[in-house]
């Protein structure tokens, strides 16, 4: 290691200590403002209400589910992507209608990103996957089964 590159990382780890040691750098500074409540819900209709407001979305067939397999082998790594083809959409979240805690993943787009998420979430058995899409102040929802096996085994 060079001299001055040891130095200037040590001049660098010296000012970031001072700084967290004075309060200028707090996790609630750095961290994203997370819904717990909703996170923490028991069941999906508490957990829609907590994280958009309402728990009665209509139904829309311009919500589609892709790379969403019909029956996932492993419950643990479900790979679920969600299109919408709507304007103005402000978020995409995503349900498990048979987890404890039925809300795994929410998205909060800007004006001007392409609506579409893609994440891999964990499902404890066969249920609903649900889509929720807020756009234009309304609610809107799509669901797809998704079929856990146990152990690939199709049982």
């Amino acid at each position: 290691m060079k001299r001055r590159t040891f130095l200037k990382s040590g001049l660098v780890a010296s000012v970031a200590t001072v700084a967290a040691g004075a309060g200028l750098l707090t996790p609630q500074a750095v961290l994203a403002a997370w819904p717990k409540q909703a996170f923490e819900s028991k069941d999906v209709k508490s957990a829609m209400t907590a994280i958009a407001g309402g728990d009665a979305p209509a139904n829309s067939d311009k919500i589609k589910f892709e790379n969403t397999p019909d029956i996932a082998e492993n419950g643990a790594v479900v790979p679920v992507a969600v299109s919408v083809d709507m304007d103005g959409v402000e978020s995409i979240s995503i349900f498990a209608a048979g987890n404890q805690s039925p809300l795994l993943a929410s998205f909060k787009l800007g004006d001007t990103t392409l609506p579409y998420v893609s994440t891999r979430i964990k499902m404890a058995k066969t249920a609903d996957v649900i889509a929720l899409v807020k756009a234009g102040g309304k609610l809107y929802s799509a669901k797809k089964q998704v079929k856990v096996t146990i152990g690939g085994c199709g049982g």
